[in-house]
């Protein structure tokens, strides 16, 4: 046994067999959650109790009457209203083995043990490394992806991603990006994000170059697009430093694009030597592959990568050309012991569970997800169910006509009826799904019945 005391602790069998029953005892508890449950009446006023409590201390209402009551089995939630929902968005996508899965649970309460809750980038332990280490690995097969350093979230991901860019392209400092992009909710990244609800009272500091994002109707969509690009940049020689995109529209629909379509828009920046910046804080882990550039076979074009959420906390990804100067990017956290712990074992099992590839368990959801809606579209929801579409374990649909209050209805009586989805878009607005990679086939074709019933109940 190692003289290190830390090691002892990892290797003990008898934590080993503790951490096991402990979350043995949970599963036990947690089978008794398996469908869509009612609320309760005795349970009424303790949760209207809850919510006002939290409309009081933050200072509006929750989107939707949800409080988790820290219990869930699969894609099951219960909340503290008694009720059980059939859980389709995930915490916006954090969840993707859905909630109380043993993997995950046994991974937090190893990391839980550590002696430091929060790593920092001035004081790592070796999970700090390990996960750094695995991340640029598997990067690197499709990219020349060589370094990864650890933020706290998305936007902090993104944050230093654009700082990499403008240090090494200085003094260039505009930024193209698709309209409708969404990239976070800093000073910073509000700008990036095409949504002018999400900055109001803002500055704007006019320093984002916009350009048209694919349409699937159009042959000229990447004529336009590409000519756009050119267009700035020949007005604003030597002033842009990087080109910002996300690999399938998040926030601004679920739209996907093509390959087609990033190909020669990629290989145009890299020749103007603008930095390319994928931002996968949604889309990791969630295409078919681990990377939506390894999907798009797009990797040996980008220079930097952002992800999030499945990853469990934030990680901004770059090539040697755009490793940064000392000083440009640090934090005092860079991650909850818990999160990388959890992040590792999550990044194993999607790598080596069956879950990845073109014959993987997201794609074979997400067909039979989208084969779904498209027949209920063409049969008892007719034309009510349009555009269903997106990559992997990322679908959407446009309800009716897509009017921002014909999808807020239909969402809050989607999450009525027992499934949980939100809003995308804007013009059409679309509801959207970030499915769990462990959905199995009869959830979810008890989640297309709720959304049957809910079309068929209207919204007027």
């Amino acid at each position: 046994m190692s003289a290190l005391v830390g090691h002892q602790i990892a290797e003990s069998e008898k934590v080993k067999s503790l951490i096991k029953q402990l979350v043995g005892e949970v599963q036990t508890l947690n089978s008794n959650i398996h469908s869509i449950q009612p609320s309760a009446p005795e349970l009424k006023d303790h949760a209207k109790n809850l919510f006002d409590r939290a409309a009081q201390f933050r200072g509006r209402p929750l989107a939707y009457p949800f409080v988790g009551s820290g219990s869930g089995r699969g894609v099951y939630v219960e909340l503290e209203d008694g009720s059980v929902k059939l859980d389709l968005i995930n915490g916006i996508g954090i969840h993707i083995f859905g909630h109380g899965h043993p993997l995950v649970m046994e991974a937090a309460v190893r990391g839980a043990l550590s002696d430091v809750i929060m790593q920092g980038n001035l004081e790592p332990n070796k999970e700090y490394i390990q996960f750094s280490e695995k991340l640029v690995k598997l990067a690197a097969r499709k990219s020349a992806i060589k370094y990864a350093w650890f933020a706290t979230c998305g936007t902090m991901a993104n944050e230093n991603a654009i700082k990499i860019a403008r240090q090494k392209n200085t003094p260039a400092r505009m930024i193209l990006a698709f309209k409708n992009a969404f990239a976070g909710r800093s000073t910073m990244m509000a700008e990036v994000t095409d949504n002018v609800a999400y900055k109001q009272g803002l500055p704007d500091y006019n320093e984002v170059l916009r350009i048209p994002w694919y349409d699937k109707a159009d042959p000229q969509s990447t004529e336009k697009t590409l000519r756009a690009i050119k267009e700035h940049v020949a007005n604003h020689d030597k002033n842009i430093c990087c080109f910002w995109f996300e690999p399938m529209l998040g926030e601004g629909g679920y739209t996907p694009a093509t390959r087609e379509f990033f190909l020669p828009l990629l290989e145009f920046c890299r020749e103007q030597k603008i930095a390319t910046c994928a931002d996968e804080v949604q889309t990791f882990a969630r295409t078919g592959e681990l990377f939506a550039f390894e999907t798009l076979e797009l990797g040996h074009l980008v220079d930097i990568v952002t992800i999030a959420k499945t990853a469990q906390l934030g990680a901004t990804l770059y090539t040697e050309e755009y490793n940064p100067k000392p000083g440009l990017i640090a934090g005092t956290f860079s991650g909850a012991t818990v999160s990388m712990t959890t992040g590792m074992a999550i990044v194993d099992e999607l790598v080596n569970g069956g879950y990845m590839g073109k014959s993987g368990r997201i794609q074979k959801i997400h067909q039979k997800f989208i084969n779904g809606l498209n027949h209920l579209n063409e049969t008892t929801c007719k034309g009510k169910i349009n555009d269903a579409g997106g990559m992997g374990l990322m679908m959407a649909f446009t309800p009716f006509e897509g009017k921002k209050e014909q999808v807020d209805l239909f969402l809050k009586k989607l999450f009525q009826n027992g499934v949980i989805a939100f809003p995308c878009g804007k013009g059409p607005y679309r509801a959207r799904f970030l499915v769990p990679a462990i959905i199995l086939d009869e959830d979810l074709d008890l989640a297309l019945n709720v959304i049957e019933k809910t079309i068929l109940e209207g919204v007027e």
